[in-house]
């Protein structure tokens, strides 16, 4: 028997150390989403948070391409997704492209950090969104150059991620027994022990 979605989201809360703030714990990545539209409102509190993301110079390289569905923007991001991507992400109703200058605009040279920048702007805009009661879902399985022939995108800008946002579905809807199964499988992370160095490969004791 399937969970339901109230049941999955008990399933995904993240058993951290105490401290860690819940709204860390609370965020996960969706695949089932509900037939409801996000606000206007909501929206705008969502990229609020990543306007005040730290930046290299502060020069902010982020661009977010915003598709609501039912949009040209939406069809034409949904259309760069993957085979798997497709089969759930449709349901999202926003997909959001990420995009970041690869120069500074302050002196026109090689940022090296961009890509850096747009992720930490992307983790604050998924943060929000979880505070929110929403759920977001990052997808680096698309097409990259249809995405910058669609959208006539510069070359002198990466290309991040596309990210599904809306609210939580129920997992049944997925249909697919493998979507299903990582719809309903606790979370795991490596061990800090792993990440956390004092050494290249000498873990600190934080103890």
């Amino acid at each position: 028997m399937t969970l339901s979605a109230i049941e999955i989201d008990h399933l995904k809360q993240a058993h951290t150390i105490e401290g860690v703030l819940p709204v860390i714990a609370g965020r996960w990545s969706a695949r089932s989403f509900a037939d409801r539209e996000v606000s206007p409102a909501d929206l705008a509190k969502v990229f609020e948070a990543a306007r005040w993301s730290a930046s290299a110079y502060n020069d902010q390289p982020w661009r977010f391409l915003v598709g609501r569905r039912g949009s040209s923007t939406y069809k034409k991001i949904f259309s760069t997704l993957g085979g798997f991507n497709r089969d759930w992400a449709g349901v999202a109703p926003v997909l959001i492209l990420g995009a970041a200058s690869a120069t500074f605009s302050h002196n026109g040279s090689a940022n090296a950090y961009a890509l850096y920048d747009l992720g930490a702007a992307a983790a604050a805009l998924t943060l929000q969104a979880s505070a929110l009661g929403l759920r977001s879902h990052s997808m680096a399985g698309f097409d990259h150059a249809a995405a910058r022939q669609l959208f006539q995108i510069p070359d002198d800008y990466h290309l991040g991620a596309v990210i599904a946002l809306g609210y939580q579905g129920e997992p049944s809807a997925l249909v697919q027994e493998n979507l299903i199964a990582l719809e309903t499988t606790p979370r795991t992370r490596k061990p800090l022990s792993e990440f956390v160095l004092e050494e290249w490969g000498t873990s600190v004791d934080l103890g």
